[in-house]
């Protein structure tokens, strides 16, 4: 960014940069790693997130930031109360944009866009331009998205408001990283999870910090109850905890000052927790980019980290198949032969659904 640092003249007029992130524990480790760079080159960087008194995210606006870290919810609440404006808004980091979608944020996201000025989107004919030097004489706004997959409704959203993007393709969609090893058993029946779990952390105990994931936010709390009750230093995280409990379960788990992170997906996603050396699924997610999402958060920088997912055969039908492949593509994981010989991780739950249907007529 080579503009200079805001005036009084222009400071009403936004921020230079804005980046979009689906979570508030993203967009706050986003807006901590920008801080380190940005201050050195005199811009404020500035989060708005939900959680936290908008009164006070608006005073700090009103002092003025180059950079802008924000959810899609909180950011137009900003700006349907005229706190915010974009004019002179040139770059847009759009992070994590399939989870923005997921979690409904569609409509905000394309809210905050169409808020975006006009006058710095680079014109269709902007090539021809380029030849001629007229081009080179404006700043064009440039919009970045990151996605770890490419669901129809981001590829439209690409399309509507980017021109003739460049794309970029770092490894495969969906996969997890090969510094991961995977396994997975099939365990029915809470009780027997719990005892199957405790004998895992039992194991690893000596190896810290270990994220254990759950689908339900009540069971989040249960579990987390189990294993305090079992005597090992645990924090919860869930989309039912206030902003200033999600960061301080984070907070203890860096720190060290607890071992265990009882979390749903809402810790899945671009939480950055170093060294993790172990993650459970507790519960097996709905999907497979979850999955590989969440089981992202070891073996990260290149060290090893080990995931282990407990299975119900009947609960989990519709992500075998995937999460057979997903396994078998690991270099270093062994795909159990339970698994490997399940008549649902045979073929995609599509493809048997559709021979069913047939048999059916």
């Amino acid at each position: 960014m080579t503009r200079p640092p805001l005036n009084e003249r222009n400071m009403g007029d936004g921020p230079y940069a804005l980046i979009l992130a689906p979570t508030r524990e993203l967009a706050q480790q986003i807006e901590s790693e920008t801080h380190k760079f940005a201050r050195r080159l005199g811009f404020r960087s500035v989060s708005i997130v939900g959680g936290h008194d908008i009164e006070q995210q608006a005073l700090a606006l009103r002092h003025g930031a180059e950079i802008i870290i924000a959810t899609p919810g909180r950011l137009r609440d900003c700006i349907d109360r005229r706190v915010l404006v974009l004019n002179q808004c040139t770059y847009v980091v759009m992070d994590e944009a399939d989870r923005m979608v997921d979690m409904g944020f569609e409509e905000d996201v394309n809210f905050i866009l169409d808020a975006l000025p006009v006058s710095n989107t680079k014109p269709e004919d902007y090539e021809e331009n380029a030849d001629s030097g007229i081009a080179e004489k404006f700043k064009y706004r440039q919009t970045t998205m990151f996605s770890a997959t490419m669901p129809p409704i981001v590829e439209r959203m690409a399309r509507k408001y980017l021109r003739k993007p460049a794309t970029v393709t770092i490894g495969e969609a969906g996969k997890a990283v090969d510094t991961v090893e995977q396994g997975a058993e099939f365990v029915v029946g809470e009780e027997r999870r719990k005892k199957r779990l405790l004998q895992i952390l039992n194991q690893h105990a000596n190896n810290p910090p270990i994220i254990v994931f759950v689908n339900q936010k009540k069971n989040v709390d249960l579990l987390g109850q189990t294993l305090t009750r079992a005597h090992y230093s645990v924090a919860t995280l869930h989309g039912g905890k206030t902003q200033e409990q999600r960061e301080q379960s984070l907070a203890r788990l860096r720190s060290g000052e607890i071992d265990i992170l009882v979390a749903t997906d809402v810790a899945g996603r671009g939480i950055d927790v170093k060294d993790v050396s172990l993650v459970v699924n507790f519960d097996m997610a709905k999907d497979i980019e979850s999955y590989t999402h969440r089981i992202g958060r070891t073996g990260r920088a290149g060290k090893r980290g080990l995931a282990i997912t407990f299975l119900n055969p009947a609960d989990d039908r519709d992500v075998l198949y995937d999460l057979r492949k997903a396994i078998a593509a690991s270099p270093i994981s062994r795909c159990p032969p339970e698994l490997a010989s399940h008549e649902a991780a045979q073929a995609p739950p599509s493809l048997v659904k559709s021979a069913a249907r047939k048999q059916m007529r």
